[in-house]
């Protein structure tokens, strides 16, 4: 099967031009600079297919590194089938899974299940995180690097209780750990204390409008501070998931700022940070009219707090943008601080979001591209993917600008059939996403028969 992706603005590398792209079978194996064509490739019949991408932005497939598809264990929320298909509309040609599912992916067994559902079920190219607890690093050296991306690490309790609060055991993972570790860092003695002193003031489940309260900053700097120091002793690699917090940015700018090239490249740096789509695009000013419908651990605080993230997306303390994509069942999103469940489904509408950031002067194309596509492939050491490159497989998502459309409950794919995003009204539209060479996902329509790759690492 050859492809010819003809007429379109590439961006790759920190490069904005016009060109081409050949596709044989699943890999890039030409890219053509200019609007001209030449030689065979004017041929007509020199192409299995051949897509017009005039007026479109041509980018390297999106690398999710944080998403929670629930499967297996909590299905009635979400599955790999459809938050794959929630990925490949969003221009998501690649995830990697959090370990939070029932059962929960903190042994071998575990682990290969998820395999085994994937190699079923998913359309867009797949990895798990292994999960890190207080007595599991035993089974570190028996992980296969080749084949997943890190070790998730709870140092703050969230949803699967997989809070990891022994000193010796948060010691031993960052001592023994053969591969990056991922962090959720949130300090829970104080978010219980916090939620305490909500009750007693507000009552037994307090505004949502007080979350940013409890799971506060305080909270986010005390775990994370100690990840830093943990990192630093043992020598290990972190990956701070979801920053929230313009003090958290300050341990970055200690730590690591300096180890940064003009072009914000992921060098040999251990010690990185993750922020997501929702904490870059949403502030405690939304939850008055999205309610419970943007609760997230941790939460989303302050205009201050978002401004400093979206800053530090181009000073290179933040390295990757995530999701974070977590869905839940409107009715589990019910109630406030305590009672309503805490995510929120976002893979499908990350990049449109984030492209809307681009419009408004947030970050430029070409860092949108670096952050959501080259620096997850370098941070976790993809194989082959996250770049335009020859040889490299033709992960690639088409985007078309002034375009206008809205978000309406009939196109969400996700199982969970919402999301925050509802009504609003979007200038970029996701064209097309291929995968491995497939068109996975064209203008509205998902191949719900083409089946992704495991992610190869290293």
């Amino acid at each position: 099967m050859t492809t010819l992706i003809k007429g379109g603005t590439l961006v790759n590398e920190g490069r904005t031009f016009n060109g081409s792209l050949v596709i044989e079978d699943e890999k890039i194996t030409q890219i053509i600079e200019g609007n001209t064509v030449v030689g065979d490739l004017e041929s007509p019949t020199a192409f299995d297919e051949v897509i017009d991408a005039s007026g479109c932005f041509v980018l390297p497939g999106i690398i999710d590194d944080h998403v929670h598809f629930r499967e297996p264990g909590l299905t009635e929320k979400a599955d790999i089938d459809t938050e794959s298909r929630a990925a490949a509309a969003g221009g998501v040609t690649t995830y990697f899974d959090m370990p939070n599912t029932v059962p929960q992916t903190t042994t071998l067994e575990a682990l290969e299940e998820k395999f085994a559902l994937a190699a079923q079920k998913s359309h867009v190219n797949y990895s798990f995180f292994f999960g890190a607890t207080n007595d599991n690093a035993n089974l570190f050296p028996l992980l296969d690097p080749h084949r997943i991306p890190g070790i998730k690490l709870f140092m703050g309790s969230s949803t699967g209780n997989m809070l990891v609060d022994r000193r010796e055991a948060l010691d031993r993972i960052f001592a023994t750990a053969p591969m990056i570790i991922m962090a959720h860092c949130e300090d829970t003695d104080i978010i219980n204390r916090n939620m305490a002193e909500a009750k007693a003031k507000y009552g037994d489940d307090p505004k949502v409008t007080h979350h940013p309260e409890i799971r506060s900053e305080e909270a986010c700097y005390s775990s994370t501070r100690l990840a830093v120091e943990l990192a630093t002793k043992h020598h290990a690699r972190l990956h701070i998931a979801h920053l929230t917090t313009a003090k958290e940015l300050s341990l970055l700018a200690l730590s690591n700022h300096k180890a940064q090239s003009s072009k914000f490249k992921v060098q040999s740096q251990n010690i990185t940070s993750e922020a997501t789509v929702s904490h870059l695009y949403f502030s405690d000013c939304d939850y008055n009219a999205l309610g419970t419908r943007i609760k997230c651990n941790p939460a989303i605080k302050t205009e201050h707090d978002r401004d400093a993230l979206r800053e530090a997306l181009n000073d290179g303390r933040i390295a990757v943008i995530g999701t974070d994509h977590a869905p839940h069942l409107l009715s589990q999103k019910e109630g406030g601080c305590a009672r309503a469940a805490s995510g929120m489904p976002m893979i499908q509408f990350s990049l449109v979001t984030m492209l809307e950031l681009v419009d408004q002067g947030v970050l430029s194309l070409e860092r949108l591209v670096e952050l959501m596509c080259h620096n997850p492939a370098r941070l976790f050491e993809v194989r082959q993917r996250g770049f335009l490159r020859e040889g490299y497989q033709a992960d690639i998502v088409l985007i078309r600008p002034n375009t206008g459309w809205t978000v309406t409950h009939d196109i969400i794919q996700s199982r969970c059939g919402w999301s925050p995003m509802e009504g609003h009204m979007y200038l970029w539209r996701i064209e097309r996403t291929l995968c491995n060479g497939h068109t996975v996902y064209h203008l509205g329509r998902v191949d719900t028969s083409y089946i992704g790759h495991p992610v190869a690492f290293r």
